[in-house]
């Protein structure tokens, strides 16, 4: 596996994993009724995309083939979700546990891939970035998980 191939792969391993936290905080947003909740969510949705688009151009930088979609295991944690809002009488409680879940695992996925010494420089600034503002949207859902 050359260079460019082994970064390739995992930048899209967390390019799937962004559009799996995309479409999870879409349908968090969905399933929520608090204003408050439905604004995070959207945002959060919304920069996921955001990074997906990053990421997309950093593959393309080396000659990569972005990968499109979500992945199966992505989309069955939606619908578990869904399920579970659906049935669950604390339903805003359980999505916050969920994303803080998710977004823990994305912190740990993205420090994984940072603490590699075989990463360019602009691969590296993108993804520290990324991982600070995942970081940040923790900090934030820890502290409205308190208030529930």
């Amino acid at each position: 596996m050359s260079y460019t191939d082994e970064v390739g792969k995992k930048l899209n391993a967390l390019l799937e994993k962004n559009y799996d936290a995309e479409a999870g905080y879409k349908a968090a947003a969905d399933n929520v009724k608090n204003a408050q909740l439905k604004s995070f969510f959207g945002q959060q949705a919304q920069e996921r995309y955001n990074f997906g688009h990053e990421l997309k151009a950093e593959l393309k930088s080396f000659g990569q083939e972005p990968d499109k979609g979500t992945s199966v295991a992505g989309d069955a944690h939606r619908m578990w979700m869904n399920i579970k809002s659906t049935f669950s009488s604390d339903n805003e409680e359980s999505i916050l546990e969920e994303a803080i879940r998710g977004e823990k695992t994305a912190v740990e996925e993205y420090n994984e891939i940072i603490n590699e010494t075989s990463l360019p420089p602009s691969t590296k600034s993108v993804l520290t970035k990324h991982r600070d503002n995942i970081q940040s949207a923790l900090t934030k859902v820890n502290s409205l998980e308190k208030t529930w």
